[in-house]
């Protein structure tokens, strides 16, 4: 993908959304990807589009994600200068075999070295993608990632499981016995043990798969699941205006080729009915350790949750337990029908 072609591109989306948002910005995030590939330049070409088109808060949090093999001195230099002031770094595992089996570029060590680089370059803001329930076969030590990835004192992590879907090419390995997914027992235990380790280090679990020191949550991720509305743009992007979303065309090609020619570049649309927007209340809301303001049918169900560990019950809010977070799909839709 030519950098200047992109930002081109995204110069022409940006001032067709210049209406639909705010006066200022209090988060402003670059993900859904890896917009790190785009250089040191790139990425803070494209802040620089930002900026000169919207306002940022004087305190707004600004979140890049990057993998570990993108982070050098001269990037972060760049980025930190273009107002980055947050990263995620998509480190998966410490084990490099994982890394491999994962088809990822970087190794531990590159790891290691972008958390230390980014500090040294001013950053300090850091969260750790890790990723659990892998193949048994590989061998790799959970509780090792998860001891290296506290030891090196970030200030979120965020957990991603493993998971097998149909015509993915780790489906179909598992459709022909090459690799054998992880139980539900096993995908279980490890969420767990990551929940006691690092509450244990004095993280906060206030999300089902995020982990925050006290004041580090993450800011744009947070406004997500309170359903605040939110303008996205490029490839793929949605947008959500508190009552309806949209979400645009996810070839780049095809993007890119609707914006020079004028067009909208918006795929699908859709407005939620009454219906929708309980049952989202409902499940952000159960999702996160603020909770969910239950009417009295729904406490009732909900004390049933209680007595089998996985909700806790204070006057109308219900707080789903780790244990409870295990089976949040199934616990949210009883709600909903209610």
């Amino acid at each position: 993908m030519p950098v200047k072609e992109y930002l081109d591109a995204l110069a022409s989306e940006l001032d067709s959304v210049r209406d639909s948002i705010g006066p200022s910005l209090t988060t402003l995030y670059f993900g859904g990807g890896t917009p790190s590939r785009l250089g040191a330049e790139g990425v803070a070409a494209m802040l620089g589009l930002v900026r000169s088109r919207f306002a940022l808060d004087d305190d707004a949090e600004v979140t890049l994600e990057t993998n570990p093999e993108d982070v050098t001195r001269e990037s972060i230099s760049a980025w930190k200068t273009a107002g980055v002031n947050r990263l995620s770094l998509g480190i998966q595992s410490f084990d490099d075999n994982a890394l491999k089996w994962m088809h990822r570029t970087h190794s531990a060590d590159d790891s290691l070295r972008a958390i230390a680089t980014a500090r040294e370059g001013g950053i300090s803001n850091l969260s750790v993608d890790l990723i659990f329930a892998l193949p048994e076969s590989l061998n790799r030590s959970w509780e090792d990632d998860l001891s290296k990835s506290i030891a090196l004192e970030p200030d979120h992590i965020s957990l991603y499981g493993l998971t097998v879907e149909r015509g993915t090419p780790l489906g179909k390995w598992e459709a022909s016995g090459k690799v054998e997914a992880a139980s539900e027992d096993r995908y279980a235990e490890q969420f767990l043990q990551a929940h006691a380790a690092a509450e244990s280090a004095g993280f906060e679990h206030y999300e089902v798969s995020n982990f925050g020191r006290p004041g580090r949550r993450s800011r744009h991720n947070s406004a997500y699941w309170s359903r605040v509305s939110y303008v996205g743009a490029g490839p793929s992007a949605h947008s959500f205006d508190g009552k309806a979303r949209r979400w645009n065309v996810a070839p780049y090609a095809a993007w890119q080729s609707k914006l020079s020619t004028g067009e909208s570049t918006i795929e699908g649309h859709e407005t939620l009915t009454d219906e929708n927007m309980r049952a989202e209340r409902v499940y952000l809301g159960l999702r996160t350790i603020d909770g969910y303001s239950a009417s009295d049918s729904e406490l009732s169900l909900a004390r049933e949750w209680n007595k089998q560990g996985w909700a806790t019950i204070e006057n109308d809010m219900i707080r789903l337990t780790p244990e409870g977070w295990l089976r949040m799909d199934s616990l949210s839709a009883g709600l909903t029908v209610l």
